[in-house]
């Protein structure tokens, strides 16, 4: 659980992606600013929900904090160390520690190995275990994750979309890190599979001590699994805040929007006030002031000229001049 006394363990501050983009002639025409200027912490044993539209940076900021993309500007600070800059082997090292878990559980999996194999490669790049050693902790980490030992002779394709992304945690676990980021960990899956795979997360939570990052356009999964809500919106957080107050109170229009779109049975919605139209703007050619200001039906003209902060609004961190 997240205590207040602890430190955070990854601080993330004023973090920066953004992809120079050019013409067919290979000549520089602008700059795509996927994540520009984002700061949050996490803590031990908390799971932090990043919640947005397709397109909004989340997949691109939880790839820049795990080293896939290098930061354009800004500070990442995993266990008190800053690793934006580390490179090779230090950030190798660090890898053992956060691990990432794609969107297609299959990506990770190479088609020409078996299964064992796949779980056994990370064992022998980081650690210094006997062909034994590595053998009794890949069965204790496939039991944990609910698949028998007989999966070990298949292949990635042999298995179904639920048992690849069970396959993907093990490969992760068998290291044994301390957070991992999972980006759309219930994309494409059966609701009743959905399920399942969340209710394994909790469990590997408590069994393994993790902490989770976990990017979802689904709020509902998002709503079930975390304990805090940080809402992107073109490459910036709009709002921060528990999840049981961001989902029955939510402060930013850009939230409110997100949640009235959202199908409830039997209730009324947490607002109704707001309806997402349109798309968001070219990131390339990001708005004045308020990037949300062009769909906002509260926008004014200090929308226009003054970008709003993230703020205290009754315990709720909100970048909004009307919140």
């Amino acid at each position: 659980m997240t205590t207040a006394t602890a430190p955070p363990l990854l601080e993330v501050v004023e973090l920066a992606r953004h992809f120079t983009t050019r013409n067919a002639f290979g000549r520089r025409t602008g700059s795509l600013r996927a994540v520009d200027g984002v700061s949050f912490s996490i803590w031990p044993g908390e799971t932090l929900g990043l919640v947005g539209e397709s397109g909004c940076g989340k997949s691109t900021l939880g790839k820049t904090v795990m080293g896939i993309h290098a930061p354009t500007a800004g500070q990442i600070r995993f266990l008190g160390r800053e690793i934006g800059h580390l490179r090779g082997r230090e950030r190798r090292r660090v890898a053992r520690d956060l691990q990432y878990v794609y969107q297609d559980p299959g990506a990770s999996l190479d088609p020409r190995w078996k299964i064992a194999r796949s779980l056994h490669e990370p064992l022998q790049i980081h650690t210094t275990l006997s062909r034994a050693g590595r053998e009794e902790q890949v069965q204790g980490i496939l039991r944990a994750v609910g698949l028998p030992a007989g999966h070990l002779d298949l292949y990635p394709h042999e298995l179904s979309g639920g048992q690849q992304r069970r396959v993907g945690l093990a490969r992760i676990l068998t290291l044994r890190p301390r957070l991992i980021i999972l980006d759309e960990p219930t994309s494409g899956l059966d609701v009743s599979v959905q399920a399942s795979v969340l209710k394994l997360f909790r469990r590997l939570q408590e069994t393994f001590a993790l902490t989770y990052l976990f990017i979802s356009h689904d709020l509902a999964v998002v709503r079930a699994m975390c304990r805090r809500v940080a809402v992107m919106y073109l490459g910036k957080i709009v709002e921060v805040g528990e999840a049981a107050d961001l989902f029955e109170t939510p402060r930013h229009p850009y939230t409110q929007s997100l949640l009235a779109a959202v199908p409830r049975i039997g209730g009324p919605r947490v607002t109704r006030d707001f309806t997402l139209e349109g798309e968001p703007p070219n990131p390339l050619d990001v708005p004045s002031g308020c990037r949300f200001r062009t769909r906002c039906r509260l926008a004014q003209d200090i929308c226009v000229a003054e970008e709003p902060l993230l703020r205290s609004v009754d315990g709720q961190l909100v970048a909004c001049h009307f919140a």
